[in-house]
């Protein structure tokens, strides 16, 4: 892993990464890998544009609710052919590998199940997915087992979907093992 290209937020080793101006980088992992936070700081700090997954996964105030194939696949070209640098985020396999044909660096955040754990129940509420804390709270036993499944699972959002698509792709890439190599509390 020494041939990786390294990115730590912040700042960014920008000698070795592809231009700003054209940086499309897919961020992926477990829940509580700190996707959404790394994904957030990057979109930020350079101006990225910034797809969270979830939101064309599932429909509007209904977590529970997935959309068409057909209309999440237009949703993601459709963010795609709309900007020239973005930062999309999430751990649905079939989407991210559609996403890493586009990308200039791939980003694998995989701090282990018991980073992911604890950073789950330092989640903030996220007025996107749950009409309110207390019901996000309610969902958190149910998150907390998806956690652990990850690493037992063999579906498109698993650690080894995960890993496969990281391992096959031949870019520019870089995988996290510890939260502190990228400052994520939560995500």
């Amino acid at each position: 892993m020494n041939d990786e290209v390294k990115i730590s937020l912040p700042p960014p080793a920008v000698a070795q990464l592809p231009s700003l101006s054209r940086m499309r980088v897919p961020v992926f992992g477990n829940f509580g890998s700190g996707k959404s936070t790394y994904a957030r700081a990057l979109a930020t700090r350079e101006g990225l544009a910034h797809l969270d997954l979830d939101a064309i996964v599932w429909e509007p105030g209904k977590i529970d609710v997935q959309r068409s194939r057909e209309s999440v696949a237009a949703s993601l070209q459709s963010f795609v052919d709309s900007h020239t640098a973005w930062v999309i985020e999430g751990c649905y396999g079939e989407l991210l590998r559609a996403a890493s044909a586009y990308c200039t660096l791939l980003v694998f955040l995989n701090p282990g199940m018991d980073a992911c754990l604890a950073n789950n129940l330092r989640r903030p509420w996220e007025p996107h997915k749950y009409a309110s804390l207390e019901l996000q709270n309610a969902m958190l036993g149910q998150l907390q087992k998806w956690v652990i499944d990850y690493y037992r699972r063999e579906d498109a959002w698993s650690c080894r979907a995960h890993r496969e698509i990281f391992d096959t792709f031949e870019g520019a890439k870089v995988e996290h093992r510890e939260v502190g190599a990228y400052g994520a509390d939560h995500g």
